[in-house]
């Protein structure tokens, strides 16, 4: 999956969505659906709501795909957490890392991730070592 950043801005807070870092939770779009609605284009409209709850919103992303920045503020390209690590097994879906990790391939390429990171756990993301998704439509259990 080629790796897409989409941003959204209601002109006090910047939304980043990264497509490919999404586990498709739904937790945006069941908590705050005038803001996250996968069935319109564009899916996500920051007018929708007061900028406060949008934050608090995005804050409850399992996988980081959603991030803001707010717009007086100037866009960082990392964001460190300043936490341990914490690894957590999610019933019947990915391995949740929270804070900072570096991820090396197969080829020795290093990624840094910050926040949260979902592994995949049922083998069958076409994302790996990241979740997609997929175990819900292969009905891992785990």
């Amino acid at each position: 999956m080629k790796e897409i950043t989409k941003k959204y801005s209601n002109g006090d807070v910047t939304i980043a969505w990264k497509n490919a870092q999404c586990i498709h939770s739904t937790l945006c779009w069941k908590g705050l659906s005038d803001v996250f609605n996968p069935t319109e284009r564009p899916w996500i409209k920051p007018e929708g709501a007061p900028t406060q709850a949008i934050i608090e919103q995005i804050k409850k992303c399992p996988s980081g795909a959603l991030t803001y920045y707010m717009n007086d503020e100037i866009e960082s390209a990392t964001v460190e957490v300043q936490a341990e690590t914490i690894v957590e097994p999610t019933l019947n879906g990915p391995l949740m890392v929270y804070g900072n990790v570096v991820v090396k391939d197969a080829a020795g390429n290093e990624t840094r991730k910050n926040k949260a990171t979902a592994f995949c756990r049922c083998g069958k993301s076409s994302n790996k070592p990241y979740c997609d998704g997929t175990h819900r439509k292969v009905g891992f259990e785990g």
